[in-house]
């Protein structure tokens, strides 16, 4: 029997710059030859299950729009052009968060039917694959926890009947794994409490700063193994990833003659689709490179904008808090804008959490599970409210919009400060990113979107 081929595209740089028609054609083309050879060889050659039909229709994994900027909403488009009648459903990749209204979906994926959008419920829709004993967690986690961990994905990947899984998304630094995606699409993206619960718990335990921007984790090797002892129980999984960069200004400035695409900050650096883990291993070697930023000093000003359209909560909005962590100074101060937040959670449950429990360092948190069994029972909480403590070394302001009172972001153990002052004293329309001064000379580092990478001084940060 002829071997398929395991990667379909693999392109990518830290100056690379694809453009929407490079991507179609790179994608679509991948697409095409993935169909043809697992129609021809069967889904086992590919990872997949005996019983998927060899030409069953496709569910696309894509993530939501707190990954707008993935460029997974366009990619989802393209495979939606290529695929037609064959696509079955469309199921964003939640994990915990609020499924996306209407036009949440048409802003990200302008050319995909509504009628096809699946959400996912992470406390109902679930199907275990099997679990992994307490004994390779505790090993994987180097002591940090001593519990089994279910693999769970929601049961139409396994019950669907679908011929294959496309899962699309963006592998950037990331707090719980080390980095985004692959794996984590579907065990979390997908996934059940319990997975979650104790996948995000295993990863504060064992400290976020040991993981943010490394390829190999904890909690990573907890998502592959589960996957490569019971994934042969779901269609093959073909995955999409992208690197996605922000522009320099040289870059911007040369790219204006090139259409309202070439105007974005943003430049695609890479694209790999491919089935197994390769893909992933050479995005990450890649986004290692452009999504890393490394300070030579840590930084004692740092200000974070929030865009109102995906961080409206601070479960999403404290990625101003982990990917700066890092940089910052001891006594610093983080100062977010974030004109769009509307309450702490995305889940009501873990929103009524944060509000009893507020933000505090790992210590006391870890005290508080032996005596606070609802805290107990949501670990994914627990880590976090460990997650957004700055562990008494700086301070963190919070300046919202109307949504979220003075009162409420003091309440959870944050430092309130006025927006509208705030926005009229940094202007962040006008910022460079990265290092900037104040009109009465204070120097600050400014970030536009958190979600887009990591920053940490070179002291910090240990390859």
């Amino acid at each position: 029997m002829t071997k398929p081929a395991m990667t379909y595209v693999s392109i990518g740089s830290p100056d690379t710059d694809l453009g929407e028609i490079e991507l179609e054609s790179l994608f679509s083309g991948a697409i095409a030859r993935v169909l043809s050879e697992v129609a021809s060889l069967g889904p086992t050659a590919f990872g997949g299950a005996a019983s998927t039909p060899r030409n069953g229709s496709v569910l696309i994994l894509p993530p939501d729009g707190t990954r707008y900027h993935s460029k997974a909403g366009f990619l989802t488009d393209v495979a939606f052009k290529s695929l037609g009648s064959r696509v079955g459903a469309v199921m964003p990749a939640l994990g915990t968060h609020i499924p996306m209204i209407p036009e949440e979906l048409r802003r990200m994926f302008p050319g995909t039917p509504l009628s096809l959008f699946q959400p996912h419920d992470w406390r109902q829709d679930i199907v275990e694959l099997g679990r992994l004993e307490a004994a390779f967690v505790e090993r994987a986690t180097e002591g940090c926890v001593n519990y089994d961990w279910p693999v769970q994905v929601n049961r139409s990947l396994r019950d669907g009947g679908f011929g294959l899984i496309l899962s699309i998304g963006q592998v950037v630094p990331h707090e719980v794994v080390g980095m985004a995606n692959h794996a984590k699409n579907l065990v979390v993206g997908t996934g059940g409490k319990e997975a979650i619960d104790k996948s995000h718990f295993a990863g504060a335990a064992y400290g976020m700063e040991r993981m943010m921007g490394k390829t190999d984790t904890p909690v990573r090797a907890l998502f592959d193994e589960g996957l490569r002892r019971f994934g042969s129980s779901l269609p093959p999984v073909l995955y999409a990833l992208t690197v996605v960069g922000r522009r320099t200004r040289t870059e911007m400035e040369a790219a204006r003659t090139n259409g309202a695409y070439a105007t974005s900050p943003l430049a695609v650096r890479g694209l790999y689709v491919g089935f197994g883990r390769e893909c992933f291993e050479s995005a990450a070697a890649l986004a290692r490179k452009v999504n890393v930023d490394l300070l030579d000093e840590p930084v004692r000003k740092v200000v974070v904008y929030l865009e109102p359209e995906e961080f409206r909560t601070t479960w999403l909005g404290n990625k101003a808090v982990y990917r700066t962590r890092m940089a910052m100074a001891d006594g610093g101060e983080l100062l977010i804008l974030a004109p769009g937040l509307e309450r702490f959670g995305e889940d009501l449950g873990i929103d009524t959490l944060i509000r009893a429990h507020g933000y505090r360092p790992s210590a006391e948190i870890r005290a508080r599970l032996g005596t606070h069994p609802e805290l107990a029972g949501a670990l994914s909480a627990a880590a976090h409210l460990i997650h957004g403590s700055s562990e008494g070394r700086f301070t963190i302001r919070y300046c919202p919009g109307p949504g979220v009172s003075k009162t409420e972001i003091e309440s959870v153990g944050y430092e309130w400060g006025n927006l509208n002052e705030a926005i009229a004293r940094y202007k962040p329309e006008t910022l460079d990113t990265g290092w900037n001064t104040a009109s009465d000379g204070e120097r600050f580092f400014y970030i536009p979107n958190p979600a887009l990478g990591l920053w940490a001084s070179r002291s910090r940060f240990k390859d």
